[in-house]
């Protein structure tokens, strides 16, 4: 395999399916946290990787792929320990945006998206806490997917924080993304119809007009599925607040993880990971309860919104990709922007689809759709056929 996008840890990494099944001739790449047979994981870090066995066993996510025909080509960069949404390695470099380069590709499943948006694989896997697989999907202009939280078996991959962490997944179509979620999500049913769309309107603020005006030039192909589209504020406390809820819970799991490996082992982490780290060995469960009673009420409150027919209509991203090697308060506000939007189906656990609906001055963007807890092969079918009527 020729990788002149660097997508790929191990790109000679092969393993053969183990039955004919839906996914005949299919391959997939796994991103570096995700435990295959007789492979160490790097998660992003040559530390990590000194410090930790061959796993014993594949993660039944990869299981269940290769038991369904598809073919394992090669496991993809992440961040240092999944904790970054740019795909900006310090150790091992940056994969190499196909569809916007001299920009990042997004993270922490950098490899991944930029692997299916080569098209050097057909689809990927990748993890999704805080973004991970939303983010480097709109920035590299392909379908990208996080499930419900608990949803499909995340048993194996090395975590982040564990009330987020899930197993997503990315590709060029989103009929192959229902497919994959076929395999991996048990007891769902794809059929139902979303009669109820909002529109998030306190997303919707955190673009700039260029941005804004190209995402809702897609909203007359949504009002041809249902004519009920109704404006709604996502949260009464502020987006912001939710960002920070979020950033809170997730850094004290985070080191509540991580925390001792890090004393132990004292890694050397890039420009920011590093911080980000120390960061969050000053966070105390004790003094954030009313984050986690924030965190439930957002839970029910967006549960309630959608109930069973109601699909929340979101940007995936405050924009296209940023520069490269960006840094400083410019950076930080477009991550804090970054982080309001995809904390909300983080904090909620629920599942979101990304499509690549539009371009800005070349560059792509994606356009979010978020279902109710359990609904996420209802909401893949529903993507499936948002896309079809918006390309007849």
């Amino acid at each position: 395999m020729n990788d002149k996008w660097s997508a790929f840890v191990d790109k000679d990494l092969a393993i053969e399916p183990a039955v004919s099944g839906q996914l005949d001739g299919l391959t997939f790449a796994v991103k570096d946290v995700i435990a295959i047979r007789g492979y160490t994981s790097g998660a992003g870090n040559p530390d990590w990787l000194r410090t930790h066995d061959p796993a014993k066993q594949h993660a039944p996510v990869i299981s269940l792929l290769l038991n369904h025909g598809a073919k394992l080509n090669g496991t993809t960069h992440t961040d240092e320990l999944m904790y970054s949404l740019n795909g900006e390695n310090f150790h091992y470099g940056t994969p190499v945006n196909p569809k916007a380069p001299g920009h990042i590709p997004g993270g922490s499943s950098s490899g991944s998206a930029v692997a299916v948006s080569s098209s050097l694989v057909d689809f990927a896997l990748g993890t999704d806490t805080g973004g991970s697989v939303r983010i480097p999907s709109s920035y590299c202009g392909i379908y990208g997917f996080r499930p419900t939280h608990g949803v499909v078996p995340i048993e194996e991959v090395i975590p982040l924080a564990k009330s987020f962490d899930t197993v997503g997944w990315m590709a060029r179509e989103p009929q192959l993304l229902l497919n994959v979620g076929q395999i991996l999500i048990e007891n769902q049913s794809k059929n139902g119809r979303f009669n109820r769309i909002f529109l998030g309107e306190d997303a919707w603020d955190l673009l700039d007009k260029e941005n804004k005006e190209a995402l809702l030039a897609c909203i007359p192909s949504v009002e041809e599925i249902t004519d009920d589209i109704e404006r709604v504020q996502i949260s009464e406390e502020g987006l912001g607040v939710w960002a920070n809820t979020f950033r809170t819970i997730q850094g004290i799991e985070i080191w509540e993880e991580h925390g001792e490996w890090i004393r132990k082992e004292n890694p050397t982490f890039g420009p920011g990971i590093a911080e980000r780290f120390q960061w969050t060995s000053a966070l105390k469960k004790s003094e954030s309860k009313s984050q986690y009673e924030l965190r439930e009420k957002i839970r029910e409150s967006m549960s309630n919104l959608l109930g069973e027919e109601g699909l929340l209509i979101i940007p995936t991203a405050p924009g296209s990709a940023p520069l490269l090697h960006l840094h400083g308060d410019k950076a930080e506000q477009y991550r804090a922007k970054t982080m309001q939007l995809s904390c909300i189906a983080g904090l909620a656990g629920l599942p979101q689809v990304t499509l690549p609906v539009a371009e800005v001055n070349g560059l792509p963007i994606g356009l979010s759709f978020i279902a109710n807890h359990n609904q996420d092969l209802k909401l893949l079918s529903w993507a499936n056929e948002f896309f079809e009527k918006r390309t007849v």
